[in-house]
């Protein structure tokens, strides 16, 4: 058994170390927000805060964070009320919506470090992959956001 601390709930989870946690969160514990894109880290769609830090779930084994703290897209807020949620809303960011949760996680550890990124800031923050191409209106939301204390 693995004792994981997720969106501030401790969970049990019958799983092998080295079980990537994206898989344990989608199949032990049911938080099915992130979501599985490459497999390789490269696109970004399994996106979680480990200990604040945006962090590629699908190949971080589950067991590197027993002690950490993992937050998921379903724990950023109980009610989207994040400023990066009320952005993306707000500049109707998502069309397909597969990556929004990844690009939310990336874009809030940002606005976190950053309370006002500039274009190069948000360039070299957001390397998820935008299958539909909103990157112009990621943009915008995200700076809308700034300055947004949480």
């Amino acid at each position: 058994m693995i004792e994981l601390k997720v969106n501030g709930t401790v969970h049990k989870v019958d799983a092998d170390a080295d079980t990537p946690l994206l898989w344990v969160l989608r199949d032990h514990i049911g938080l099915t927000g992130t979501k599985y894109g490459c497999g390789i880290a490269q696109c970004g769609a399994c996106t979680v805060h480990i200990n604040g830090k945006p962090t590629r779930s699908c190949v971080t084994p589950v067991g590197s964070v027993r002690k950490e703290a993992v937050t998921t897209i379903e724990g950023l807020t109980p009610d989207r009320s994040h400023p990066i949620q009320k952005a993306w809303i707000a500049e109707q960011v998502p069309q397909c919506g597969y990556c929004q949760s990844g690009q939310i996680m990336v874009a809030a550890s940002l606005l976190a470090r950053k309370a006002k990124p500039t274009d190069s800031d948000i360039e070299q923050a957001m390397t998820n992959i935008c299958r539909c191409g909103t990157y112009q209106r990621i943009r915008k939301a995200i700076h809308r956001a700034a300055g947004t204390k949480v």
